[in-house]
């Protein structure tokens, strides 16, 4: 009876971290597709989420198939850093920042109505809600170990 509890819950720690792998891959795929296919270029808060979510997916993708339940050590502070820069993006966006602090110097503006796929979602809100559910993922994946 104990070994099947034991078992079950490994089982579940991984379908979260597998879960966290699938939307890292989906966010860093739909990033490239944005940037490469439909030919926006990325603005200066887009790279540095790009920076924290390209390595989410390679991480969790070796976390994922060595079954390493314990990957959330090292991906969520990935996470968690992404979801700040993604929640800013959001915050500029949404024009809640003032544009006096604004990081876009050169290049597409952050804040542009051109931050939009299919024009009509907001891509720093998108960003925002891969990071925040990668987040919770890796949580629950924690969340499972711990118990």
């Amino acid at each position: 009876m104990a070994n099947n509890t034991t078992v079950s819950s490994g089982d579940d720690r991984w379908i979260y971290l597998f879960i966290a792998w699938i939307l890292a891959v989906a966010a860093s795929l739909g990033a490239l597709f944005i940037g490469e296919i439909v030919g926006q270029a990325p603005c200066n808060l887009c790279w540095h989420q790009r920076a924290f979510m390209f390595p989410l997916a390679v991480v969790l993708a070796v976390a994922s198939f060595r079954s390493d339940t314990g990957a959330w050590r090292y991906a969520l502070p990935l996470a968690v850093i992404g979801m700040l820069i993604a929640g800013f993006h959001g915050l500029l966006y949404a024009g809640l920042v003032p544009a006096s602090i604004q990081p876009c110097s050169q290049g597409p503006s952050c804040a542009s109505a051109e931050m939009t796929i299919f024009g009509m979602l907001p891509l720093p809100y998108l960003s925002f809600a891969a990071f925040a559910a990668i987040t919770l993922a890796l949580i629950a994946s924690r969340t499972k170990a711990s118990s």
